[in-house]
């Protein structure tokens, strides 16, 4: 079966509610993941845009949201999640917006693609003391037993 992430707000590449966005209230969406592979001792989960800020010429990957160290019995996040709701021992990375926690789409210009992706571990994570992506992902590397994606997409109604 693999490991697998979905959402009950939108399916695999179809348009995120405003509700999950800067144009509405900005909450994170539910998020459930199943098929977690023997071994997986935790689990990261990045959210990111690699439109941005125009879809028509990409100049960088913006980052939303960062997760780690999620128990490998977890089976997924609540809409909405903050910081004191995350599982026990779940820590958090710095998003593009230079905090933690969830930011929603909010496309300066076109239809962008969110990319929720998600790890399988099989180590505890040091505390990384809320590193970007980058440090996350190079901590990372060479711990993968599996990943998934769930894209959505989002354009600004104005």
């Amino acid at each position: 079966m693999g490991l697998k992430l979905s959402s009950s707000a939108f399916s695999h590449g179809d348009e995120i509610p405003t509700a999950f966005t800067c144009d509405g209230t900005d909450l994170s969406p539910p998020l459930t993941w199943s098929g977690v592979p023997q071994g997986t001792q935790t689990i990261a989960l990045i959210v990111d845009d690699p439109d941005a800020p125009d879809p028509a010429a990409p100049k960088m990957t913006w980052v939303h949201w960062i997760l780690y160290n999620l128990p490998a019995a977890a089976k997924g996040l609540p809409e909405g999640v903050d910081s004191a709701d995350l599982p026990a021992g779940t820590l958090e990375g710095l998003n593009d917006w230079k905090r933690t926690g969830y930011g929603g789409p909010c496309p300066p210009k076109g239809c962008h693609r969110y990319f929720f992706r998600l790890y399988a571990l099989d180590q505890l994570l040091p505390d990384l003391h809320r590193p970007n992506k980058a440090k996350l992902t190079k901590a990372m590397a060479s711990h993968i037993l599996a990943e998934t994606a769930l894209m959505g997409t989002y354009q600004r109604h104005r």
